[in-house]
């Protein structure tokens, strides 16, 4: 029974293999930990400039309202510019609020609703 059971299991050279991987990926998840980790403490004050959020808003309205609209003209519904709409007013509101996570709520609020509008905007153009 004893060697039946022996037969079964892969051999000590395939669980070396197995266990060299599992070190490598081990090295690599160290090693991109370490690399990512000081990435961001580096960008971090580049990363929240106000002026980041500021481009960032108007990239977003640009494109939001280009593709909205574009998507009332083909479709003839405009509920889903509305909800878009309504997305990158609470984005262009978070703006006004003190840098902070009242603002990163506000923030992530507005893109949700703008990510709703665009879903709303696609769904009508099938």
């Amino acid at each position: 029974m004893e060697s039946q059971v022996l037969q079964r299991l892969p051999g000590s050279g395939a669980l070396d293999r197995w266990a060299i991987a599992l070190s490598g990926l081990c090295l690599a998840h160290c090693v991109a930990s370490v690399f990512l980790l000081s990435l961001l403490a580096s960008a971090g004050g580049v990363l929240l400039h106000p002026m980041v959020h500021e481009l960032g808003l108007g990239l977003a309205i640009g494109l939001g309202m280009f593709a909205l609209v574009r998507g009332a003209r083909e479709h003839g519904y405009i509920m889903p510019a509305a909800v878009g709409g309504l997305g990158l007013g609470v984005m262009a509101g978070a703006l006004a609020v003190p840098h902070g996570s009242a603002e990163t709520v506000y923030t992530m609020l507005g893109v949700a609703i703008l990510a709703l509008g665009h879903d709303l905007n696609r769904r009508a153009s099938l």
